[in-house]
């Protein structure tokens, strides 16, 4: 299994509008082009979510995650935020960096787990937040996540 396997450009977005925790959440869920019903149960897990703790992970990163009926299948988006916003990261710096993750309930496939570690195993790595500072285009996005072999 592959990262670049559940990334597509149509769901990268390099330059997000919000500034706040809330509506970043929500910047990211619209990029899965969902109905808006749909959006908005995303949305509530979401934060949901968030109130267990923040899934902002350090250095300018956060791996937003859930559980949905909203999906069939694991669904990723990725958002950049160069100013960066508030989003009580574990390091209480401002995040830069979003990995949206959504799966079904049930998984037949079960890569839920295995797509969330694959992530934080590349954002761990040392040049990740300097190089998605420097993307122009979402599809570097998707060679970046090459050139790791993730």
């Amino acid at each position: 299994m592959r990262l670049t396997e559940f990334f597509s450009a149509d769901a990268i977005e390099l330059h997000l509008k919000s500034t706040t925790k809330d509506d970043v959440l929500k910047e990211l869920t619209a990029l899965l082009k969902l109905d808006a019903k749909a959006d908005g149960m995303l949305f509530k897990m979401l934060k949901r979510r968030e109130n267990l703790g923040s899934t902002g992970i350090g250095r300018g990163i956060a791996i937003p995650h859930c559980r949905s009926l909203v999906v069939a299948k694991l669904r990723v988006a990725f958002g950049r935020k160069p100013e960066g916003i508030d989003f009580r990261a574990i390091d209480d710096q401002p995040v830069h960096y979003f990995f949206l993750i959504v799966a079904p309930p049930l998984e037949v496939s079960n890569q839920y787990l295995p797509v969330l570690g694959k992530i934080a195993q590349f954002a761990k790595e040392a040049d990740v937040p300097e190089r998605l500072a420097g993307l122009q285009e979402p599809g570097e996005f998707i060679k970046l996540l090459e050139e790791k072999n993730l």
